[in-house]
């Protein structure tokens, strides 16, 4: 969708109808992934890609089908039972194509998402692809995080909470997915299917001190969707070789570097700030910078009690406050008895996801209650 939204917006504001034809599922050796979208527009212009020009064709016939009719529809092209479909496509991969007709009318909402997406703001569109109720098909809701309003419905209160609370989830690691509920939203059924264009960055994790504790977090950060960075101001540490599943590894002084992400606009309030060197050197004019920031998810820092102890009162020396101190979790991480370096990131991660969902860390078999808040 990335590619081509700005013509999408360009040609919606000037009034004319677009007929959108958007990649919601993959199966196989599919050559372009979900979120993928091919515009049919304004004088037979077309922009985009579904396929890498395998059934561009077939999806163009039928924007301009849809752009006559309204009617939204999903059409499945590629190889089943060993023979291809009339518009096949040559890697024997399968991909769903959901094609919807987007004017001013149908869809009041873009100008609003296209200003977010503008300013690097978090925004998710979910759309109904399949329905029982034919009328539902096509129906959106525009999905802001949690302190901002949704826009729009799915057809019922409650499927619009459902899929709300689900696309929040996919927008804080900014995933785009096709998700099924029953036909009301119920978590535990079939019939509609909602996919979730996120139009995010993915959220930042960054480990500070590259020990082997932090491999771990970062392996872990990379697997729950995270940008991982690793800094260190020990060349002789920060190596590609010691943390290849990471985004980059920078050398510097840690409160350096945090500036100048800083200053650059790079860190928001989803970003994780993960403190591993336990050396005061490091530690307090790092936590300096990042525990005086006005939106950050996490900052964490490892070490003992004693540790901490020094660490709250070297802090204080250096002019922060109470309420700045109670943004640090020190000793990182929830008990779990974690005692490997994988065990102890799997206890902070833990500690992130709960921060970010509002989880107790209890054990939920003896919670009373819903599961998902």
């Amino acid at each position: 969708m990335h590619d081509v939204f700005e013509q999408l917006v360009e040609w919606w504001a000037a009034g004319h109808s677009v007929a959108v034809g958007t990649v919601v599922a993959t199966f196989e050796s599919a050559p372009r992934p979900p979120g993928a979208v091919m515009l049919v527009g304004p004088e037979g212009k077309s922009v985009g890609s579904v396929s890498g020009g395998c059934v561009e064709g077939a999806v163009y016939q039928l924007g301009e089908e849809i752009l006559a009719s309204g009617v939204p529809q999903l059409q499945r092209y590629g190889v089943s039972d060993g023979s291809a479909f009339a518009a096949g496509l040559t890697c024997g991969g399968i991909v769903d194509v959901f094609v919807e007709r987007v004017d001013q009318a149908s869809y009041p909402e873009l100008g609003e998402v296209a200003a977010d997406v503008a300013v690097g703001r978090p925004v998710a569109v979910a759309t109904v692809v399949a329905h029982p109720d034919p009328a539902r098909i096509g129906r959106r809701l525009v999905v802001r995080p949690s302190d901002r309003p949704t826009a729009g419905s799915l057809g019922s209160r409650r499927a619009d909470d459902a899929v709300a609370a689900d696309a929040r989830g996919l927008l804080a690691v900014g995933r785009t997915e096709t998700l099924e509920y029953g036909p009301d939203g119920q978590r535990r059924g079939e019939g509609m299917r909602v996919f979730v264009s996120s139009h995010a960055p993915m959220p930042r994790l960054l480990v500070f001190g590259a020990i082997d504790f932090a491999a771990a977090v970062a392996k872990l950060g990379a697997f729950l969707g995270y940008r991982v960075t690793v800094c260190d101001a020990r060349g002789v540490f920060a190596t590609a070789s010691r943390f290849p599943s990471v985004d980059e590894v920078v050398v510097d002084w840690p409160h350096r570097y945090l500036t100048a992400e800083v200053e650059a606009g790079r860190i928001d309030d989803r970003t994780a700030i993960c403190v591993l060197t336990h050396d005061p050197k490091f530690d307090v004019p790092l936590l300096e910078v990042a525990l005086r920031l006005p939106e950050i998810a996490y900052v964490g820092a490892m070490g003992s009690r004693r540790t901490h102890a020094d660490r709250l009162m070297r802090l204080r020396g250096a002019g922060l406050t109470e309420p700045d101190l109670a943004r640090l979790t020190s000793p990182i991480g929830l008990d779990l008895g974690a005692r490997t370096p994988e065990e102890t990131a799997v206890s902070i991660a833990a500690e992130i996801i709960a921060l970010r969902w509002g989880g107790t860390g209890e054990r939920i078999s003896g919670q009373a209650g819903p599961i998902h808040r």
